[in-house]
């Protein structure tokens, strides 16, 4: 009889679906197993990162999905990584894409790469790493899709005291192709490179 390591084939999957994470109907589908069964795999594989100290990574639940997540205490640790690992320039893709999210925020990925007409996933994970945007919720619709938001570095960044303090748009018009986000992409730009 083959022992199945539940806890280990599900660190695996959770590790692969990365910031997407996994709820309890896709790890029950995936794992051939009920929900209930997912669900006390879920809570033995949460228990255990909690009481092994030397554990870097917790298992988290938000709205429904379970993902893994750095400990909060390593914060400090990983946001030295992410100043002096890369610089602090963003490509045209980030920068249209952060835009996007200034401008239309929450909006889902989906939302994002139909306005851009490109895949967004590298660009999105560079606006996190640098802290500029964050995940502000799911999505009511199929799927449940993450929704995208700016945050407050974002705003101190660029030296605005709230969204309000946006260029206008005109109305009707995606920023991508409005003069308006041109010139504020140009600002984005300016930053960055004064930054770094």
């Amino acid at each position: 009889m083959i022992i199945v390591n539940w806890l280990s084939i599900t660190e695996s999957l959770l590790f692969a679906a990365g910031d997407e994470g996994l709820t309890l109907k896709q790890l029950a589908q995936v794992l051939e197993i009920e929900e209930f069964e997912a669900e006390s795999i879920t809570e033995e594989l949460k228990e255990r990162y909690e009481k092994e100290e030397e554990r870097g990574i917790v298992l988290i639940e938000l709205a429904g999905t379970y993902q893994l997540a750095t400990k909060k205490d390593h914060a400090p640790y990983l946001k030295k990584l992410v100043e002096s690992s890369q610089p602090q320039t963003l490509s045209q893709a980030a920068l249209e894409t952060l835009a996007i999210i200034a401008y239309k925020q929450p909006i889902t990925r989906a939302e994002i790469e139909e306005i851009r007409g490109v895949k967004t996933e590298s660009a999105l994970h560079t606006l996190s790493a640098k802290g500029l945007i964050k995940e502000t919720g799911r999505s009511d619709g199929p799927g449940r899709p993450i929704l995208y938001g700016t945050t407050k570095e974002f705003l101190d960044c660029f030296g605005l005291k709230d969204l309000a303090e946006l260029p206008p748009l005109s109305e009707g018009m995606a920023p991508s192709d409005s003069e308006e986000a041109d010139l504020f992409f140009e600002q984005f730009e300016h930053v960055f490179k004064n930054e770094s």
